[in-house]
């Protein structure tokens, strides 16, 4: 199951040194798996690098708190020094990979410390898209109608069996890589854009 920032790369475009997606494993997600820490890795992925020091303003927290837990996010390779920016002791962190994937087989894992993991990380993730839906409804007006008439927030129920809930979310994947992949970044106007895919079963009341 991707996590919102999952990039894939098309096959005629030149690969990369890094990837630009990591997928979890139980020591990589447990060393994830904090809330600060999630929020610290989405900074560095929209904003781009930061110190300690300006992550804890962004994110009102202690410059302490953010220090370690970026060190802690460095040490499962998540995050890395940017040699680029910085001058003496100041420390500039930048993201390694600009994408996480959740490996489903983490919710099997028969250690109690991944599942606690797995349960942190997901309840993180969907705590994030609705301050980011919410945000989105508190300022939609600075927008202007262009953007208001082209955003969206639609539900939809269906009865499928897994497996083809499994086909459309892929395509679903499929589709907005091929948007990704295009040249739209550097249209006049264009602007960062969310998308939060949630599809789940649900009992019927």
């Amino acid at each position: 199951m991707p996590e919102p920032e999952h990039q894939s790369v098309p096959p005629s475009a030149p690969r990369p040194e890094k990837p630009l997606s990591r997928t979890l494993d139980p020591r990589s997600l447990r060393g994830l798996a904090h809330p600060l820490r999630i929020q610290l890795l989405r900074a560095l992925r929209h904003h781009g690098p930061a110190t300690a020091s300006q992550l804890a303003e962004r994110l009102d927290e202690s410059s302490g708190a953010t220090s370690y837990h970026l060190r802690q996010l460095a040490a499962h390779g998540f995050v890395e020094d940017d040699p680029t920016r910085g001058k003496g002791r100041e420390r500039w962190w930048k993201a390694a990979v600009q994408g996480t994937t959740f490996d489903e087989s983490l919710y099997e894992n028969p250690d109690p410390e991944v599942r606690g993991a797995v349960e942190v990380y997901l309840h993180e993730i969907a705590t994030i898209h609705a301050q980011e839906l919410n945000t989105w409804l508190g300022t939609r007006q600075d927008w202007g109608q262009a953007w208001t008439g082209s955003a969206d927030m639609s539900d939809f129920t269906l009865s499928l069996p897994p497996e083809r809930l499994r086909e459309l979310t892929t395509k679903m994947h499929e589709l907005i890589d091929a948007y990704r992949d295009s040249a739209d970044a550097e249209a006049p106007g264009a602007a960062r854009v969310r998308l939060h895919l949630h599809a789940f079963p649900q009992y019927e009341n």
